[in-house]
């Protein structure tokens, strides 16, 4: 095993409002090491009483195309994971939920640059949009029949690394709501 490199110091070279770049000096290395602090993120796998999936279809300029992703945002300050779950999904969505969402677990959203987490959350007896509720301009809701994601992530379709982690740790939790990856649609 490699010896163990820690940083000596680290401190904020540049600054927006989305990222801190974080310059960390390493012990013996003569050249900084770089990293992105940010806010935590939270995803939520929203679930309808109709076994859809709760998904959102928006376009990233990172990427230069319009992706289909899980209700999912910043968790601000103030705000606890959950608290920032439920908020995401009802200003993305429109849908909500009076039950408390079932807490999956976390992940480092990029252990090579980022220092923030992502929070995941199933929330399966989501409440449908209110009849006043007003979209989020640039952004489309699409219901997702569960037994068509499979092949949604196959094909690309549904490609966010980390919503295909937050669903995956959802179908670990309870495989009993998702089966359709351990089930894959027949071929033709």
């Amino acid at each position: 095993m490699a010896a163990e490199k820690r940083p000596e110091s680290g401190s904020i070279a540049y600054s927006t409002a989305w990222f801190d770049l974080i310059s960390k000096r390493i012990v013996d290395e003569n050249e900084p090491y770089y990293s992105l602090r940010m806010l935590d993120y939270v995803s939520v796998v929203a679930l309808t009483a109709q076994h859809e999936m709760v998904l959102v279809r928006q376009y990233r300029p990172a990427v230069e195309i319009h992706t289909l992703e899980l209700p999912a945002g910043h968790v601000e300050k103030g705000e606890t994971p959950e608290e920032a779950a439920r908020r995401e999904l009802t200003e993305e969505t429109g849908f909500s939920s009076s039950s408390q969402f079932e807490f999956l677990g976390t992940f480092f959203s990029d252990t090579g640059r980022n220092e923030n987490k992502m929070w995941c959350f199933l929330a399966d007896d989501i409440l449908p949009p209110s009849v006043d509720w007003i979209p989020e301009e640039g952004l489309d809701v699409v219901l997702v029949p569960v037994d068509e994601l499979h092949s949604m992530i196959l094909s690309g379709e549904f490609s966010h690394a980390l919503n295909v982690a937050a669903l995956m740790m959802a179908v670990l939790r309870r495989r009993q709501c998702l089966p359709f990856l351990f089930s894959p649609p027949e071929s033709d």
